[in-house]
């Protein structure tokens, strides 16, 4: 099946839109097929700013309109309590919101950007979305992620080339307890990180120290520029750990 056969059999839906490669390609190729297609960004903490501000720039430039949700994740405490399975909640939670919300737009059919990349199998956030009954189109057309980004690198979309970015709740270690506060540390320590023309990293809790995870060939640069990291990253963590196990 191809992404046209699948909007032509399915030509209404509502998706769910992260500003990420995958999702935009798809909301790209939905509406050249000739789609009625709705994109909802929802916002929560465990996004940061740089990702709403991706989403609504793509939809302008594809020319639809980006529908934002804003969500307290954490006012569920099964996802604030951050066990192994916290991503089935909080996709619960993500999906069961916009589903309320296209419901109530017309919208029956939900969509995701989960590609044949993914690994589908066990991990509770697939498990969530095979339960809600979401549809994941770029999966079931056998489009995997290096086809993606060479397919929206054609269509002239500027998330070509973006890098794979996790929700900031993956910087948390599992069993510890999400915090609003712990989140906009994090999210402060890798912006100030980005600012430094780092790329593709992660800043990780470890107990109060923040852990820098880079790509080997930004290591020798993180040593070099030390000093500077240290400095911008003081208003966040008082310690700073450079992780020699390469992202």
């Amino acid at each position: 099946m191809t992404l046209q056969e699948f909007f032509t059999e399915h030509p209404k839906a509502a998706l769910g839109c992260s500003g990420g490669v995958d999702s935009s390609y798809l909301l790209w190729a939905a509406v050249n097929a000739g789609a009625d297609i709705a994109p909802y960004y929802i916002q929560t903490a465990f996004q940061p700013a740089f990702e709403l501000e991706d989403a609504q720039r793509l939809c302008a430039q594809i020319g639809v309109k980006l529908n934002v949700i804003r969500l307290d994740a954490l006012a569920d405490p099964r996802v604030a309590a951050n066990p192994a399975n916290r991503c089935y909640y909080c996709k619960v939670g993500l999906f069961g919101a916009l589903r309320a919300r296209a419901k109530a737009d017309g919208y029956d059919l939900l969509l995701d950007g989960t590609n044949a990349s993914d690994d589908a199998g066990d991990r509770p956030g697939m498990k969530a979305l095979r339960e809600m009954e979401v549809r994941s189109p770029l999966r079931e057309c056998g489009l995997t992620k290096a086809m993606i980004r060479q397919e929206s690198r054609k269509a002239g979309l500027f998330t070509w080339d973006k890098p794979a970015y996790a929700c900031l709740a993956t910087r948390v270690p599992t069993g510890r307890t999400i915090t609003s506060e712990l989140l906009r540390r994090v999210e402060g320590a890798e912006t100030a990180l980005f600012a430094l023309g780092f790329t593709d990293f992660r800043v990780r809790l470890y107990d109060e120290a923040a852990r820098l995870q880079l790509p080997e060939g930004q290591l020798a640069k993180a040593v070099e520029q030390r000093q500077a990291i240290r400095q911008a990253l003081a208003p966040w963590f008082d310690v700073v750990l450079l992780d020699t196990q390469t992202r």
